[in-house]
């Protein structure tokens, strides 16, 4: 028995999502998104890396020691598999470890709008899920994938750091690649996957611009592409890939983006009315002769138009998603405002509230 698993038992008993191990803290858990202490003494250094490097090979250890990070995924016992994050800070070594949920929920489980499987069933183009940390980015992904894993006879290539929910194939081929492990890097797994046939890729980050240009190239060469994005709006996430790239070649990338972009779905977790859970709130711009206009021209500004625009075929902006969810009871006009874009015109909403 490692000296970390009370801690893990302690996180499943509470359902946690996470755990955080720091120098000067006590062990800490997120629940509910909230962070909560699981005891009232402070770690030392020396408990932290006991707790630590009692988990890691001797490679992951130099690796640590060299690199001064490490991310990898651990499996406790048959109960729980996590998504590991070690690294150095001003107080010596951390880790937060991440509860990977035990199965892969349908859509359907995850009450994700309905125009997330007519995206799920494209053949090609880059379709990208964005967010805040911590917002169920990957659970929806997988979701996705799942869609297409049930449905379609094809190949699924997936290309993360680490592996984290594992596909069982159902309809679908599915490969697992491990970036360090089975690739050396995201360009290499992004560059193989062509002699690899693969029909559908899922690429955890875009980590750099050549796999980035590259990811875009398959997106427009008959390749269903997903990603994941930090970015708190869809325009928000186009900038962010846009950005990356030097001036002198960000007219070639919105270009690529134009022809490639099928959707962006943005979502934030919400806390709940009675407090006792999250629901998501789902921001969705789907592909579109406008869209890639406004990508190459620079003008993604007017996306939230399109959006409104566009309700008929499912897309919608945060505040529309928000409203509704108001309007269902499902949230608090406070929680609302708090991440609303017009935060003006749901303070109005309130005060017209009985």
């Amino acid at each position: 028995m490692a000296r970390i698993d009370p801690l893990f038992d302690a996180l499943l008993a509470q359902d946690g999502t996470d755990l955080h191990l720091a120098c000067g803290s006590p062990p800490l858990i997120r629940r509910g998104g909230r962070l909560e202490a699981l005891q009232d003494t402070a770690l030392t250094g020396a408990d932290v890396e006991d707790l630590l490097l009692e988990i890691v090979s001797q490679d992951q250890r130099t690796r640590i020691t060299d690199e001064l990070d490490l991310d990898f995924a651990y499996a406790y016992l048959d109960r729980a598999r996590f998504r590991v994050s070690y690294f150095y800070k001003m107080t010596g070594l951390g880790a937060v470890f991440r509860r990977i949920p035990g199965h892969v929920q349908t859509l359907d489980e995850l009450g994700c709008p309905t125009v997330l499987r007519r995206v799920s069933e494209r053949r090609s183009g880059l379709v990208i899920v964005a967010g805040p940390a911590g917002s169920g980015k990957t659970t929806t992904m997988a979701a996705i994938i799942d869609h297409v894993n049930s449905t379609r006879p094809c190949h699924i290539l997936t290309i993360e750091l680490p592996v984290e929910l594992v596909h069982q194939p159902k309809r679908a081929q599915v490969t697992h690649r491990e970036i360090g492990t089975d690739a050396g890097s995201y360009f290499a797994a992004l560059r193989s996957a062509y002699r690899e046939n693969a029909d559908v890729i899922f690429v955890d980050e875009l980590p750099d611009n050549e796999a980035t240009r590259l990811a875009l190239r398959l997106a427009t060469s008959g390749v269903l592409v997903l990603s994941t994005v930090r970015a708190r709006t869809a325009p928000a996430a186009i900038d962010r890939i846009v950005s990356a790239f030097p001036a002198s070649e960000q007219s070639e990338v919105c270009a690529l983006l134009g022809e490639s972009l099928g959707a962006i779905v943005v979502q934030h977790l919400l806390k709940t009315t009675d407090g006792r859970g999250r629901v998501a709130a789902f921001e969705i711009l789907l592909g579109s002769s406008a869209l890639s206009g406004m990508v190459r021209e620079g003008k993604t500004f007017q996306a939230s138009k399109l959006m409104q625009a566009g309700q008929a075929v499912g897309m919608q902006t945060m505040d529309m998603a928000l409203e509704r969810l108001v309007a269902q009871g499902a949230i608090t006009i406070e929680t609302a405002i708090e991440k609303a874009s017009d935060k003006e015109a749901f303070q109005k909403l309130a005060a017209r509230r009985p």
